[in-house]
């Protein structure tokens, strides 16, 4: 006689079926719920099942890179990606570097076109002095010395000044200038018109009225110097 299969009591299907309906429930509540740190269990997670970048570094443990064989001191330049950095501020600047450069030549250049206007020439003053009048390209005393000395006492007196008698002709030509007075007695000029021995020889004057005479070297007379336009 064959023996048959015995069926579940009663109690036990309804015991097997609040089992599956509680685990699926837990299962289903596990899969909408979010877990957050104080859920998971220390030491519980390994970590290669972290995602890269996912935990910051002020939330390591200090010392724990040294421990995995990581840098504990400065990284050195070789070891570093160079593409991972962005543009080091003063590099901005660099780039300009060029046309700053081409900015200065320009400016330079357009000095060197203007150094006939400009006030100052390789570090000397472009101009007259006080006292001074620009004329034939120089600077012309406008009046005369205040005592009358030798001709050669007078080309001295002009050399130390940085200047020279004025040549006979552009003197009367400077004394037709409005305010400008040549002595009564004649002035110096640098004109030497005869010389005859060391220390003997006459030299070119202008009067007031303008004419152009000759005076022994050894007379008096007064003077003005030309002083070249840089001083």
């Amino acid at each position: 006689m064959r023996r048959g299969m015995r069926l579940p009591s009663p109690a036990l299907a309804v015991a097997a079926l609040a089992l599956f309906v509680t685990l699926g429930g837990t299962v289903y509540a596990a899969q909408k719920a979010k877990l957050n740190g104080r859920a998971v269990k220390v030491k519980s997670l390994p970590g290669n099942r972290l995602t890269p970048g996912s935990v910051a570094a002020n939330r390591l443990k200090p010392g724990v890179l040294s421990a995995l064989g990581q840098h504990s001191g400065p990284i050195t330049g070789a070891e570093i990606n160079e593409l991972s950095l962005g543009q080091v501020p003063n590099a901005a600047h660099a780039e300009t570097a060029d046309t700053a450069q081409s900015a200065v030549d320009a400016q330079t250049a357009l000095n060197a076109v203007n150094a006939v206007t400009a006030s100052k020439v390789n570090g000397y003053s472009a101009g007259c002095l006080p006292g001074t009048q620009l004329f034939a390209g120089a600077c012309w005393q406008t009046s005369p010395s205040e005592t009358a000395i030798s001709a050669p006492a007078a080309a001295s007196s002009c050399a130390t000044q940085g200047g020279t008698l004025p040549d006979a002709l552009q003197l009367a030509t400077f004394a037709q200038k409005p305010g400008i007075n040549l002595d009564n007695k004649d002035e110096w000029t640098s004109d030497i018109t005869s010389y005859t021995a060391p220390d003997l020889y006459s030299v070119g004057t202008v009067s007031a009225a303008g004419v152009i005479a000759s005076t022994a070297s050894t007379n008096t007379r007064k003077f003005r110097c030309v002083i070249p336009l840089l001083t």
